[in-house]
């Protein structure tokens, strides 16, 4: 038994994309097939032509309707085209239903978005990750995946057909996810012992819509090379290194997955572990591509994707990007006046670059003060407190007493006093 290839490949196959947009939706976006477009390309798929129907609603049998599929067939066959991919997931009944129809191979959003995946993952993690991805959108669309549905294993010592193959693959597909699970939740409890060991950093967080420039702003704070392409999810492994701010602290900056509108639930559950740096970040900086004109929409996708993480309160800098590559200036004057908390730059030229330092600065300044606690080495759980809510810049120990260095939020203040109220506090200045 062999599981076919769950990432439909279509390198230098010849695409057809199309969508259905709702009547009466005015949410739609003026260029409904821009990002699928940009996605087929990232897979290698030569797009030759796009087609959009208006519908009321989704046909539950065709998801485009009887009449539009018959179109579709006699365009695919115009066009010579090998495979058509819908903007929109699909049923495994509305995909069997059109291949019927078209007879050609059509696959939907979140299958071409595993397909970049499978191709982008390089690590051990990404690739687990990647796997657990497909095989959790595989499962439910075994009957159009497998090859081998009419074989009955049967034999000697057997009465009856014995057990369809499906339902013994079905088995072994749910038995591989949950070993995946497994795997991948050792490497999550990994993540966050390691994310925990960094306390005694203020740790900032790069986030944003896939192919916004958060690698090259990485590069831009950091001595780290971080691989840069102009192409969807260039980046799925999690990058992490040291930015020395201009008052001569230092702070963690980490690098994440780009967001995407309609992004699969279960690509966002299956990189929980990538995405734990962000969870766990002091501070996000969500980078746009101002220079995009669907960067309105591209920030609601970011903030529904950090809501669902739990990351939405977060303290945030919104970082425009990409200004030397604003074709309509008058953009950033808009955007700057609806969203008040944030930064232009060219990641690429470094412009503003210094100004984005000295935000993260003012802000590491209004969420965490810098003190001095000196309390008793016998107050075991005050000092595990510590250790645990507050970064821990330096101790000192002496017979009865223990002096630390902290950055803490304001608001731990009070509890503290409330633990123990014979410590000592002041604030303090200086570098990390």
């Amino acid at each position: 038994m062999k599981l076919k290839d769950t990432a439909f490949t279509v390198k230098a196959e010849r695409a057809i994309l199309f969508r259905v947009m709702l009547t009466g939706n005015h949410c739609e976006d003026e260029t409904p097939l821009e990002e699928l477009l940009q996605l087929a390309k990232t897979a290698g798929a030569n797009v030759i032509h796009t087609v959009v129907q208006k519908r009321p609603h989704i046909d539950p049998v065709y998801y485009i309707g009887k009449g539009k599929a018959a179109e579709l067939s006699l365009i695919a066959k115009d066009f010579s085209a090998d495979v058509l991919i819908c903007d929109d997931d699909l049923t495994p009944a509305q995909v069997r239903n059109l291949e019927k129809v078209i007879e050609k191979k059509v696959i939907d959003r979140s299958e071409l978005i595993l397909d970049i995946f499978a191709t982008r993952a390089k690590t051990f993690q990404a690739k687990l990750q990647v796997e657990l991805a497909q095989l959790e959108y595989t499962r439910p669309r075994l009957k159009r995946m497998w090859t081998h549905l009419s074989r009955i294993e049967g034999g000697i010592g057997t009465r009856g057909p014995g057990e369809k193959q499906l339902e013994v693959d079905k088995r072994i597909v749910l038995r591989k996810i949950h070993d995946l699970r497994k795997k991948l939740h050792e490497i999550e409890k990994r993540q966050e012992r390691i994310v925990a060991s960094r306390k005694e950093f203020f740790t900032v967080s790069i986030v944003g819509y896939t192919n916004a420039g958060k690698s090259t702003l990485m590069n831009a704070l950091t001595t780290i090379d971080t691989f840069v392409e102009d192409k969807l999810f260039a980046t799925l492994d999690t990058k992490t290194s040291i930015c020395k701010l201009e008052n001569g602290k230092k702070i963690l900056v980490s690098d994440t997955v780009g967001f995407i509108q309609k992004l699969p639930h279960h690509l966002v559950s299956s990189f929980k572990a990538t995405l734990e740096e962000s969870r766990h970040a002091d501070l996000l900086l969500h980078v746009v591509d101002i220079s995009s004109p669907l960067a309105y929409k591209q920030i609601e996708s970011v903030d529904t994707v950090l809501k669902e993480l739990g990351c939405d309160k977060k303290p945030t800098i919104m970082v425009f990007n990409k200004i030397d590559a604003v074709k309509n200036e008058s953009m950033i004057p808009l955007l700057q006046n609806r969203y008040k908390d944030c930064i232009p730059i060219s990641a690429k030229t470094h412009q503003g670059i210094g100004r984005l330092k000295r935000e993260i600065e003012e802000k590491l300044e209004k969420y965490y003060l810098d003190v001095e606690l000196t309390c008793s080495t016998g107050n075991g759980k005050l000092i595990a407190y510590l250790h645990e809510h507050t970064h821990v810049l330096s101790s000192c120990f002496d017979e009865q007493r223990v002096t630390f260095r902290l950055l803490m939020k304001d608001k731990l203040l009070h509890k503290l006093r409330m633990m123990d109220n014979t410590i000592q506090i002041r604030e303090t200045t200086g570098a990390n």
